[in-house]
């Protein structure tokens, strides 16, 4: 029970990721406030308090932190990705995608961090996209790229007051990665192909992330800080030239 007696809230725990996080925290002894846009989810565990809320605005977050109140733990999790080139993507794409991935992570940050207890532990959901570049998500890269600049920032102004990481998931079995392999011409081969460029020769799981969160959150990371926690199963350790081996 290593985050027993702690306060988290997890934005955008309806599913995938961000719900796995929900259940292991719960499972590890925490409370639990979650949120997403429009109603509480069937199957949420009854555990877990739920709030409405889109991050991407000020005033909603506002309301959210006043319902967490004074909290242990922050995972930014809530987050849209659009599947289009710059050329492609329209004013809306920018506003949804910037919107949700980089002004909510801004907007909970600026309000939850003064109601922080001395030592919490703040955990920004990034992504390998961040570093490398998927084809034809610009958006996407880009507002996870803001993400872990601004986890630095929090980390190097905040400290020691809380502190701060971004794990950096790769390829994850969610939504997410499905609608990447669907933009393929032939998504079965697509999803063979990366499939061979992992080392683990398989994708990841939400609970491979939730595990690393776990530990962020708990006094076992009381001296990380600042840090891009890559878990993706060794797909960017590897060399793309094609030896048989990937």
């Amino acid at each position: 029970m290593r985050l027993a007696g702690k306060k988290a809230l997890v934005t955008g725990g309806r599913q995938g990721i961000g719900r796995g996080i929900v259940e292991a925290f719960l499972a590890e002894g925490a409370e639990v406030l979650t949120c997403g846009r429009g109603a509480r989810p069937d199957g949420l565990p009854e555990a877990c308090g739920w709030c409405s809320a889109d991050v991407s605005d000020p005033a909603q977050v506002t309301e959210l932190a006043r319902a967490a109140g004074r909290i242990d733990i922050l995972v930014n999790n809530a987050g849209v990705q659009v599947e289009k080139t710059v050329t492609d993507s329209t004013d809306a794409d920018w506003d949804l995608v910037i919107g949700a991935n980089c002004r909510g992570v801004f907007n909970t940050c600026r309000a939850l961090i003064p109601q922080m207890t001395q030592g919490a532990s703040i955990i920004n959901i990034g992504s390998i996209s961040g570093r490398v570049a998927d084809p034809s998500m610009a958006l996407y890269n880009a507002s996870k790229a803001f993400v872990h600049g601004l986890t630095r920032s929090i980390a190097v102004d905040h400290g020691p007051q809380v502190r701060c990481n971004a794990i950096c998931p790769g390829w994850i079995e969610t939504g997410m990665l499905e609608a990447g392999f669907d933009m393929s011409d032939d998504p079965g081969a697509a999803r063979q192909d990366a499939l061979r460029r992992h080392a683990m020769r398989r994708f990841g799981k939400p609970a491979d992330i939730a595990a690393i969160a776990v530990w962020l959150a708990s006094d076992e990371a009381g001296f990380a800080t600042g840090q891009m926690f890559t878990v993706d199963g060794g797909m960017t350790a590897a060399s793309p030239i094609n030896t048989g081996l990937f």
